[in-house]
């Protein structure tokens, strides 16, 4: 987990009033001109954060507002503000939401980093598309499903909980295979919400804080795996549109989410979901990730996230848990749980 706080946005002045499913993006075209590799593609290359107040559906009481005002926006980045002020304070009260040192819960506040900014043009929602900037309805008979439960055993019930039998009964997550937030798609998280692009002429990899996974994407068209071969982050392919690059992913397993909403909640199985995502520089320090997520068997109707990303310095380790000591004391636990309760 990191413990640096992102950089500060770029203020812009542009405010965008209205969006479509055609043309998502949140940021003016404008006179940018992207520096260039020697191919004279735009060079992506970099430390991103992606770390934002904003969230990623429409909270209620914004109804049809896709927009906040100055002052709202402010405000809101105000209150996380003094929030974490406080919480990083020195403190006796043990009663204290996450203080360093008071009562932690899972982490305490200092391993904590959900962003300081709401997005430069004070959307009220990351999603785009549906209009109403919440995510589609969930094909019947599904419903959101809790994130731990999704792993190599995917026929355990809700109604067992989470299951302690065994190490293959948590979570992909919980286990350090795969990072809550890393996707793909990205969505903002507690913390570790950086990437670093690498760029060649040929790939693009793109190394995640969160639990260092990498994805390698060629660009030289060759043909996508046969559909018979699955992958826990899906089988890439990149091309360009102009300055933009758009990356195509199939062949995810049934073995993970289609989606996460939240850190402790996903959305049906990824066997069918097709992702379109488009990395374009706007500005010298801002980096505008789009996606569009289609996933039929899990979603009505796809969806589409626009996630402004900033330039940050430097990767961190992750550490994930250490020598996998949480994971080993969850089962010695229920062990001796079941130790206790038999005379």
């Amino acid at each position: 987990m990191r413990t640096t706080m992102p950089l500060k946005r770029m203020l812009v002045g542009l405010v965008v009033v209205a969006f479509g499913a055609a043309s998502s993006s949140a940021y003016a075209q404008g006179s940018f001109e992207p520096p260039r590799l020697a191919d004279g593609r735009p060079d992506l290359q970099g430390v991103w954060d992606f770390g934002t107040l904003t969230p990623l559906q429409r909270p209620e009481e914004f109804a049809d507002r896709a927009v906040l005002g100055e002052e709202e926006a402010a405000e809101i980045e105000a209150q996380a503000a003094e929030r974490n002020a406080a919480l990083n304070a020195p403190t006796t009260d043990r009663s204290t939401l996450l203080p360093v040192g008071g009562n932690v819960g899972a982490y305490n506040n200092f391993w904590v980093d959900r962003g300081t900014t709401v997005v430069d043009d004070n959307r009220t929602s990351l999603i785009v598309d549906p209009p109403s900037g919440r995510l589609p309805p969930l094909q019947p008979g599904l419903e959101m499903q809790v994130q731990a439960e999704r792993g190599t055993r995917p026929n355990r019930t809700r109604t067992t909980g989470i299951g302690a039998d065994s190490y293959e009964d948590r979570g992909l997550a919980e286990r350090c295979i795969l990072g809550f937030n890393t996707g793909p798609p990205l969505v903002p998280g507690a913390y570790n919400n950086f990437i670093q692009l690498f760029q060649t002429s040929e790939y693009v990899v793109i190394l995640h804080e969160m639990v260092h996974d990498v994805r390698v994407i060629p660009l030289d068209g060759r043909a996508s795996l046969p559909s018979r071969i699955r992958q826990w982050n899906g089988d890439s392919r990149g091309y360009w549109e102009g300055d933009t690059l758009v990356v195509e992913s199939t062949n995810f397993t049934d073995k993970t989410a289609s989606f996460h909403p939240r850190t402790q909640v996903a959305a049906g199985s990824a066997a069918a979901k097709h992702l379109v995502e488009r990395f374009r520089l706007v500005g010298e320090q801002t980096l505008e990730y789009e996606y569009t997520l289609t996933d039929p068997a899990t979603f009505t109707q796809p969806f589409t996230v626009v996630l402004p990303m900033k330039r940050g310095s430097a990767i961190f380790e992750f550490a994930c848990h250490e020598g996998n000591y949480g994971l080993y004391n969850v089962l010695a636990g229920a062990r001796e749980q079941e130790r206790v309760a038999v005379p």
